[in-house]
């Protein structure tokens, strides 16, 4: 009888730290109500956030656009919003050299760190307002 508790006792140990650790996993994957609070997150808004124009090719130091900020809501792990700051998040809209003569209304896209989901962007969309075109002279 001794021996059915000694005898492979390491083997015996290592079978019941698997079976409590795939009993631990299906039991997360079936009741998903139980998670951390960590993990169901945090919302941020930000009411007025500057936009800005940018683009790969083009000088756009010139240009204007309209509206000039936005309302954005933001949301992550409570871990990483509680490091949150206001440079986190920035409001762009990318400019093609294509549109260097023209207003042109191109969406606002946000730039975020890794593990926020932006959850709204008001108005998604804004103008962008060419400068007046150089007079040539004669």
């Amino acid at each position: 009888m001794r021996d059915l508790f000694i005898k492979d006792w390491g083997w015996k140990l290592l079978s019941v730290i698997l079976a409590a650790d795939i009993w631990w996993t299906v039991h997360k994957i079936v009741d998903p109500t139980n998670t951390d609070a960590a993990a169901v997150g945090n919302t941020f808004t930000y009411d007025n956030l500057p936009v800005t124009v940018v683009s790969a090719t083009a000088d756009v130091h010139e240009f204007r656009v309209n509206p000039a900020a936005v309302k954005v809501t933001v949301r992550g792990p409570a871990g990483v919003m509680k490091n949150f700051k206001i440079g986190d998040v920035h409001a762009v809209v990318e400019f093609a050299e294509t549109n260097l003569t023209r207003n042109v209304e191109l969406p606002v896209e946000i730039v975020a760190p890794a593990n926020v989901t932006i959850t709204s962007v008001d108005p998604p969309r804004a103008l962008v307002i060419a400068p007046p075109a150089p007079e040539k002279k004669p």
